[in-house]
């Protein structure tokens, strides 16, 4: 079968790889059928990240399942599912928590897509293992596009945790988004609206990505990152820069919750902790844990409560893929 390779910067193709096959009962086998960048990708093709090739592509992704074991009961061949991208058992005690991007049943860090936690391939693939099908594989509702959804598997996720149960908490909550991600800064905004929040901010941002918040309803409050912004109870750092996360950690109200989804592969400049201490804001950072959020976010695509296709900025078809790739800057979806 063939697989894309990340090679080196800005250097992917496409490589023979053995046809992966059940090993347990438990187990599928899903053909990728459309397939998003994830944010992280742009940094990992441009070569500013430890990931050095080769490894198997792609992270992000609807699929139909071609294969199942004789214990899978959760879905059948055929069926179109979300794969998230974390790999996670379903029964171990964080798992059962909802802290499935911690499962103690596998690697620290294991996924698709990256030389972390085991190899475990990348969805830019003609197939891919799940070892864990039922508790992995969650089934696309009818009528929802598979290129639409490719970026529930992380991304779309990502950006709801860091709105969407704070907003359930306190309903309307104001919120104020320092952006520059690349897309879960504009899906935050969009999943925000569609909570029912009555303010939502956005400051900063890559090019385009303040007009695409405006036009899902955001308020566009500053282009880079002042100081501080005023005073939200929910805040959140989408900007992979210090000087944003240090704004969004000020811009933070006496006992608010500010959440970073930025990966900072070197050190910060010192956070303002002082002034956190003093108003009791919570801080939270780390990966998502995707598994548990996926069926309330299909469940929100599916009710039309959101769209996330306008953050697309590119649609490509697979064989175009290594290209297309090696130019991403901006969310990008690949399919069959």
């Amino acid at each position: 079968m063939r697989e894309l390779t990340f090679v080196k910067a800005r250097d992917l193709e496409w490589r023979e790889a053995e046809e992966p096959r059940l090993e347990a009962d438990r187990e599928a086998i899903v053909r990728p059928l459309s397939v998003a960048t994830c944010d992280l990708d742009a940094m990992v093709i441009a070569g500013r990240t430890p990931y050095k090739g080769p490894f198997a592509f792609g992270h992000e992704c609807v699929a139909e399942v071609t294969e199942v074991g004789d214990a899978v009961s959760a879905v059948e061949p055929g069926r179109l599912v979300s794969v998230p991208f974390q790999i996670s058992c379903g029964e171990c005690a964080s798992c059962r928590a909802g802290r499935t991007g911690n499962c103690t049943e596998t690697p620290p860090i294991a996924m698709y897509g990256l030389p972390v936690g085991g190899r475990w391939g990348g969805f830019l693939s003609d197939a891919v293992r799940v070892p864990y099908a039922d508790a992995m594989l969650v089934p696309l509702p009818e009528g929802v596009d598979p290129a639409a959804a490719a970026s529930v598997s992380d991304n779309i996720v990502d950006a709801w945790r860091t709105v969407g149960p704070l907003l359930a908490k306190r309903p309307g909550a104001p919120v104020l988004i320092c952006g520059g991600a690349g897309s879960i800064d504009v899906y935050a905004v969009a999943i925000a609206i569609a909570l029912g929040s009555e303010q939502v901010d956005f400051a900063g941002g890559r090019e385009g990505a303040a007009e695409l918040a405006a036009d899902f309803g955001a308020d566009v409050v500053a282009v880079g990152f002042p100081e501080r912004l005023g005073s939200y109870p929910v805040t959140v750092d989408a900007s992979g820069s210090h000087e944003g996360l240090a704004c969004a950690l000020r811009s933070t109200a006496p006992d608010g919750v500010c959440t970073s989804v930025g990966i900072y592969f070197e050190p910060t400049t010192p956070v303002p902790l002082l002034e956190m201490y003093t108003k009791g804001i919570v801080f939270l950072t780390g990966r998502v844990h995707a598994r548990p959020a996926i069926p309330t976010v299909l469940g929100l695509i599916a009710s039309g409560s959101l769209d996330p296709t306008p953050v697309t900025r590119r649609a490509v078809d697979w064989d175009d893929a290594p290209e297309a790739l090696a130019e991403h800057l901006e969310k990008l979806v690949i399919s069959r």
